[in-house]
């Protein structure tokens, strides 16, 4: 082994976690935090929690309100729409319209 190359051993580093546990192992910095230890990890608890680090739950649910109300608006235009060609229908016949009632009172 090479001399002065390699950093410190600290056999006792204290980990803490956010959760509020700790233990002691050994690691080159002298104390370590983490978020999530085997105490607080669902794999080890066995209960379901959401680790959401960077907001991404948070972006998710923003982007699924945003789509619901877009999709909404979406199907209140289309209605309006429909609403506009049924009233231009009723204004002005179109030349199909004028034909068939023409056939009618032929018929009649």
């Amino acid at each position: 082994m090479k001399a002065d190359i390699h950093p410190n051993w600290n056999p006792e580093a204290k980990v803490t976690c956010a959760c509020g546990a700790s233990f002691i192992t050994g690691s080159t910095m002298s104390e370590i935090r983490v978020e999530i230890c085997s105490a607080c990890h669902p794999f080890f608890t066995g209960a379901q929690k959401f680790v959401d680090t960077l907001g991404q739950v948070d972006r998710f649910v923003k982007k699924v309100e945003v789509s619901k109300a877009s999709q909404e608006e979406r199907k209140r235009i289309l209605e309006h729409k429909k609403a506009k060609l049924e009233e231009r229908k009723k204004e002005r016949p179109s030349l199909k319209d004028l034909l068939m009632q023409a056939r009618k009172q032929a018929a009649s």
